[in-house]
């Protein structure tokens, strides 16, 4: 059996592609949404709950999940920790599919490099204003427990759960828009100015995440575009495309292609 962690918008597209050889496939989700994009596909289960490292390897022992490939958010580092430390303990192959960045050699002077959420305090702090911030519900509470006075609207995927969840965590429902990504140029303008926003927080996920759509619309609105930089892992076995996965699953896991 072969082993997916899909948390990006490339999941319908491995599916895709590996299902021309297989069913055999088990899908691990962070969400109950992220399951139903992809319910479309063949697969023997879809889990739709996080996973920590027990959890992972459980799933990998119930399955007998043979190889698995670790296509999480580029952002997601303690799901690929967790996943990397499984695949060692269970002696299974862990494959990382890597969405490539695309803002590291921007010089713009509109954007904003940070390191951590403290920085972004600071940095937050010296931008009079409205904040939009565009880096998923799972980093609003990092956000909220920030010493800063700004406005922040939250930008997060349009999931009742997740909409509870960040309700729960004191966000005004005034701060919140739910809509599914990515944004487009003009969209992005549009909550600029209808919100009076002056940044925007974003994560370098790639041409997949819409952030060069927000890169040009902070840049044509004179607003600051804050990237918070993702931390350097070493991940041993590195694929930056679907169809070169598909490839090497298919040369080295020949018997596990069969229909």
């Amino acid at each position: 059996m072969i082993g997916f962690i899909l948390g990006t918008s490339e999941g319908k597209k491995f599916l895709s592609l590996i299902n021309e050889y297989t069913e055999d496939i088990i899908v691990s989700t962070a969400t109950e949404y992220g399951g139903e994009l992809l319910s479309d596909y063949k697969v023997k289960h879809i889990n739709t709950k996080p996973l920590d490292k027990d959890g992972l390897n459980k799933l990998i022992k119930d399955f007998n999940i043979k190889v698995l490939v670790d296509a999480s958010h580029p952002y997601a580092e303690i799901v690929s920790k967790n996943a990397m430390e499984s695949c060692k303990e269970s002696n299974i192959e862990y494959i990382r599919y890597e969405r490539l960045g695309v803002l590291s050699k921007e010089n713009s002077k509109n954007i904003i490099r940070v390191k951590s959420y403290e920085e972004l305090e600071t940095v937050i702090n010296n931008i009079p204003g409205n904040i939009l911030n565009t880096t998923g519900s799972k980093n609003i509470g990092k956000i909220l427990r920030l010493n800063i006075e700004n406005r922040v609207i939250h930008r997060i995927l349009p999931s009742w759960q997740i909409l509870k969840e960040v309700l729960e965590l004191g966000v005004e429902v005034s701060d919140v828009v739910a809509i599914k990504g990515p944004i487009g140029y003009e969209l992005n303008k549009g909550f600029i100015y209808q919100d009076n926003i002056k940044a925007i927080i974003t994560k370098d996920s790639g041409v997949q995440g819409g952030v060069l759509e927000k890169l040009k619309a902070t840049t044509d609105t004179n607003i600051k575009l804050i990237v918070i930089e993702k931390t350097r892992i070493e991940y041993g076995q590195v694929f930056n495309k679907e169809e070169e996965i598909v490839n090497y699953l298919k040369i080295k896991y020949k018997a596990l292609l069969k229909k």
